[in-house]
């Protein structure tokens, strides 16, 4: 989010409003920082292997499992992966280190050459590719082209991790000479798993297989979609030439990344599916895709907005919420999609009593599901990362909330972290809603 000078007054009169301009600063070095972080690539870093993770979805915890399965730390700010931040995560990494994982994030053409300019890798991983760019990109093929950038910036002794069931993502291939190892669910991969078993709510079992064996996994992370990231690091672990018997433990021991497919136990005896951080088309079945196989005595979906729907709006919202009409024993609404949703719900045959409109406020939203959920219940909780959904977890947590503001673009940390979380803003101004409706109005 960018600011004017005259911004300035309104963000310093809170403790985030002050982080803000800090993080600003920090954003505008990048022209000077880049060519820096370049030079310590080349100088001092040489025996490092960079690994690049790209994609549109799954890089998060993707560079977490690739960290723990290579067995090196994450760097500061791990997750934050656009302009001075890929900087400086590369000149966090000490000479000594045999690997530096950093994740890397576009969102206009052109940035990618840069970034893999900067980095030089070793290695890169592609997660998927997925509409959640539409809006900058304008189509699946212009993002594949522009997230294959980094693949195509590869030495012939690199190596390409691609997610061979994604067909953009395996288009790859002849944008490299690179060599290339892929992983997935279908029988030509590299690296693949099968005989994957839901084990709510501790997680998931899995065999992982490669041309060197097979080994059972147990893992933390839950859902389908989560094998993914678990596979993308076994290939990069196996093309390094590290044991399985060494980095299964430690991908095992790896734990899911904050606000994806996050099992949050209460106190009350129910569990919530937190999915609240993304809520692009194709995650949001694939997190119903999961929820409906929860063995649960109900089941309960809180539904935010859709990210960037890729096409007509009514019919994307119409699916999704016929889809959940017939996962769902109760249904919460949050944001301004009520009556898109409600025309899907209504074709699944859902009782329109049990469906609660919290409008844009997330703390009716809170105080809904905390009048309905009961022990041996599970909720599911998806929408836009805007929307800050985890507020209604922290609520039943029985954390303080007090900022109800129904949009809120600060990307520096989770609510859980956020000073204005339980103080509010108190007739403060939000200058980071502010200026997006200035934008949205210009």
């Amino acid at each position: 989010m960018w600011y004017r000078i005259s911004d300035i007054r309104f963000l310093r009169q809170t403790p985030l409003g002050r982080m803000q301009i800090r993080h600003g600063l920090y954003l505008t070095a990048w022209p000077f920082l880049a060519p820096v972080a370049a030079v310590y690539r080349k100088v001092f870093l040489k025996k490092t292997r960079v690994v690049a993770v790209v994609g549109s979805l799954g890089k998060s915890t993707t560079v977490r499992a690739a960290a723990a399965a290579l067995k090196t730390a994450l760097m500061p700010h791990a997750h934050r992966n656009y302009l001075s931040y890929v900087g400086g995560a590369l000149l966090c990494a000490k000479p000594i280190d045999p690997y530096v994982v950093i994740e890397v994030g576009v969102n206009r053409p052109g940035q990618m050459r840069q970034y893999a300019s900067v980095l030089k890798p070793d290695m890169a991983i592609v997660t998927s590719i997925a509409s959640e760019h539409m809006g900058s990109f304008g189509s699946l093929e212009a993002t594949r082209s522009e997230k294959s950038r980094m693949v195509a910036a590869l030495p012939s002794s690199g190596i390409a991790v691609l997610n061979g069931d994604d067909p953009n993502v395996v288009w790859m291939k002849s944008r490299t000479k690179a060599r290339v190892a892929t992983f997935g669910m279908g029988p030509d991969n590299d690296v693949r798993a099968s005989d994957i078993v839901l084990d709510w709510p501790g997680g998931m079992r899995f065999v992982l297989h490669s041309k060197a064996g097979a080994w059972p996994v147990r893992t933390k992370l839950f859902g389908r979609h989560m094998v993914y990231p678990l596979l993308a690091a076994s290939a990069a672990a196996l093309s390094f030439g590290i044991d399985p018997a060494e980095f299964i433990p430690r991908l095992e021991a790896l734990g899911p990344t904050h606000g994806r497919m996050q099992i949050v136990p209460l106190a009350s005896g129910a569990h919530i599916l937190r999915d609240d951080y993304k809520s692009t088309l194709e995650t949001i079945h694939a997190s119903l895709d999961t929820f409906a196989a929860v063995p649960a005595k109900r089941k309960i979906v809180v539904l935010g907005d859709v990210s960037e729907p890729p096409g007509n709006q009514g019919r994307i919202y119409g699916d999704i919420g016929a889809r959940a009409g017939v996962i769902a024993s109760e249904i919460i609404l949050v944001g301004s999609s009520f009556q898109r949703y409600a025309a899907g719900i209504a074709r699944a045959g859902f009782p329109r009593k049990k469906i609660i409109d919290a409008g844009k406020d997330i703390l009716l939203a809170a105080d809904a599901l905390r009048g309905i959920i009961a022990s041996g219940d599970a909720v599911l909780i998806k929408g836009r990362d805007t929307q800050r959904l985890d507020r209604i977890t922290l609520a039943l947590e029985g954390r303080k909330v007090a900022c109800g503001i129904s949009l809120c673009f600060n990307r520096m940390m989770t609510c859980e972290d956020c000073p204005m979380l339980e103080r509010g803003w108190d007739g403060c101004v939000n200058m980071m809603e502010k200026r997006r409706k200035d934008l949205y109005r210009a």
